[in-house]
């Protein structure tokens, strides 16, 4: 498709130039761009291609970067990136060295604030508003928050908090696909889609324009009704009790509707929210029939869709996870599942499919999935929260607060420890052992590969009280696994993988594989950990005696990590001995290939064999 109209856009004024058949014919433009390109690079695909009219009105209306404009979540900013100077640089998406997936201060002025995860638009417009209210400047503070996002309880405390403030300006738009990443779930949803279904009213509105305006007399009494009619609505609408002013809902893909309906909202004073009913994936039917598979799919064929997936391809660590929940649900039947919207990612879609009553979505509200957690446990069932490590921090208060001092039996398994790659700093799971270690009665297991993985579930399982086991996103290992639900470790306990000279390794993670092969080369010993806390001080201990240095490493923070635990245990016992800290330096590690990332931290086997040789280098043979 030729990109006339596209090629001359290099900022969001060019499209004030255009009339509405060109913004409509540009909006095919945009979006066949967005297909190409996610085809090409990977990325998010339906949330993108649902959100191109509603891009280019809201660019047409409003004066970014002077108004500001915040996406939430940001994985639908494609457009809003291709429109504000990016275009010849979305090649690189999620790439090393290239733009990110999602809004970034740092990468354009255009992006009034970085949103990965979700929910948190709307308090920082707010905040924007009232610091252009400060600092007595004129402006649009525009929120565009998704309907699987507003329903996270931070969405509402921003909008309660609102009406509290005075003379600000502040516009809330939501865009309502009735799709987040999985199926929305709750009671919120549940009404936007009774109270008015968009698509329903924008129609029934439009046939009836169609059909009365032939009879002046009667359109005139259903132009009346339908504003007594609308009015009688809105007056019961959820948003006006919070003290908006309520517009919509519209159709989202109509580019009219759109700039008419934004026009009114620009010029309305104080707080208003904007119902935009859209449909996710849309201009590309096999996302529109399947957007959860096109959510963020690979690389793939636009004519024939994803590709199939290769045979022999390697299990996930989540799809180990998969498989023992399911096997240890059929054996007790206390498990209960829980996840904050995010079934297919942490592999719960067949434990929801075998066991419905006991699996439970809680949307995108982690704090409520956490206590929810605890009182499911409170009467001696026992929950597993599917959580990926980075979604872990935002419930990271009722962790302590309502799960660890009442000391309840919940398990955590954490999915995306460590780096992630594509997605960037804000999904990477760098954090989960520092600011869990430091929780009494923990305990925090490190798996090394698929077998360890099972075994450490179990383990921890049938712990009595929290626990995590921490996982990476990405491909098994590669050895045998014991399936008996039984089989267990003690916890707290390591074991010794390999015995060399000198130099201890003492490895917590899926690092174990390269450390191994580097130690090979160096002739060191290799310990594989399994836990962080309790941590093995016995064989911290014997170690020290029978070695002349140590090494720690792992796939987290070394600030606050693993490595720090086995420092304190040397004070403790009052052991002097040369330990270097192998892990995620103190800064947060940009997007891109997996690989590319842990070389560029020296985290791959060359990197862990030349810091060992670099600092132990009297050590080695």
């Amino acid at each position: 498709m030729a990109t006339n109209l596209l090629d001359s856009i290099s900022s969001p004024c060019d499209l004030k130039k255009f009339n509405i058949i060109e913004l409509k014919k540009l909006a095919k433009e945009l979006r066949q761009e967005i297909l190409e390109l996610v085809s090409k690079t990977g990325g998010h695909l339906s949330s993108n291609l649902g959100v191109v009219e509603l891009t280019l009105a809201i660019h047409y209306i409003f004066n970014a970067p002077e108004d500001r404009i915040v996406w939430d979540v940001g994985h639908q900013s494609y457009a809003h990136k291709i429109l504000t100077g990016r275009r010849k640089l979305m090649g690189t998406l999620r790439q090393f060295n290239g733009i990110s997936g999602f809004p970034s201060k740092t990468e354009s002025c255009y992006d009034a604030f970085g949103t990965a995860h979700s929910s948190t638009s709307i308090s920082a417009v707010l905040g924007m508003a009232v610091a252009a209210r400060e600092l007595n400047m004129d402006r649009n503070n525009i929120a565009i928050i998704g309907d699987g996002a507003i329903s996270s309880g931070m969405a509402f405390e921003a909008i309660n908090n609102a009406d509290n403030i005075k003379d600000i300006n502040l516009t809330v738009i939501l865009n309502d696909n009735h799709m987040s990443i999985s199926q929305p779930v709750g009671s919120l949803n549940n009404y936007f889609s009774q109270l008015m279904d968009g698509r329903f009213y924008a129609k029934a509105k439009n046939v009836g324009k169609v059909v009365l305006q032939h009879i002046p007399s009667v359109l005139k009494l259903a132009k009346s009704f339908e504003s007594h009619a609308k009015d009688i609505i809105k007056t019961t609408i959820l948003f006006e009790e919070f003290g908006f002013k309520y517009f919509g809902p519209i159709d989202g893909h109509s580019i009219d509707d759109l700039i008419s309906e934004l026009n009114k909202v620009k010029y309305y004073p104080g707080l208003k929210f904007l119902h935009i009913v859209t449909k996710k994936g849309k201009g590309y039917k096999l996302a529109e029939k399947n957007p959860i598979l096109y959510h963020g799919p690979g690389k793939f064929n636009i004519n024939t869709g994803v590709k199939l997936a290769e045979k022999n391809i390697p299990k996930t660590f989540t799809n180990i996870f998969s498989e023992w929940i399911c096997d240890m649900a059929r054996i007790d039947h206390r498990l209960i599942a829980i996840t904050p919207a995010m079934s297919e990612g942490s592999g719960l879609v067949k434990f929801e499919e075998l066991f419905p009553e006991r699996y439970f979505d809680v949307g995108i509200s982690e704090q409520h999935a956490i206590t929810f957690a605890a009182g499911i446990s409170c009467d001696g069932l026992k929950p597993v929260v599917a959580i990926y490590s980075t979604f872990l921090q935002r419930g990271y208060d009722q962790f302590i607060h309502d799960v660890a001092i009442q000391n309840l039996d919940v398990t955590f398994a954490l999915d995306r420890a460590g780096i992630v790659g594509a997605d960037g700093p804000t999904h990477a799971g760098n954090y989960d052992i520092a600011f869990l270690r430091c929780i009494p009665g923990m305990v925090i297991a490190t798996p090394s590969d698929e077998n360890e993985e099972r075994i450490l579930l179990n383990t921890c399982y049938k712990y009595q009280g929290p626990a995590s086991v921490r996982y990476p996103r990405g491909n098994i290992i590669g050895v045998d696994i014991d399936i008996n639900l039984n089989t267990v470790v003690e916890i707290g306990k390591g074991v010794v993988r390999r015995t060399g000279k000198n130099i201890a390794i003492l490895c917590f993670g899926t690092l174990l594989q390269k450390v191994l092969d580097a130690a090979d080369r160096l002739n060191t010993s290799v310990v594989d950990m399994r836990f962080v806390k309790p941590i093995d001080h016995e064989i911290i201990l014997s170690i020290s005696k029978d070695h002349k240095a140590i090494v720690t490493i792992e796939d987290s923070s070394i600030m606050g990590g693993a490595g720090s635990a086995v420092l304190e245990t040397l004070q403790k016992f009052n052991l002097l001995i040369p330990v270097l800290q192998l892990g995620i330096p103190d800064n947060f590690i940009a997007h891109g290939d997996i690989n590319i990332l842990m070389s560029s931290i020296g985290l791959d086997v060359y990197g862990i064999e030349n810091s060992i040789r670099s600092r132990f280098y009297n050590l080695i043979d």
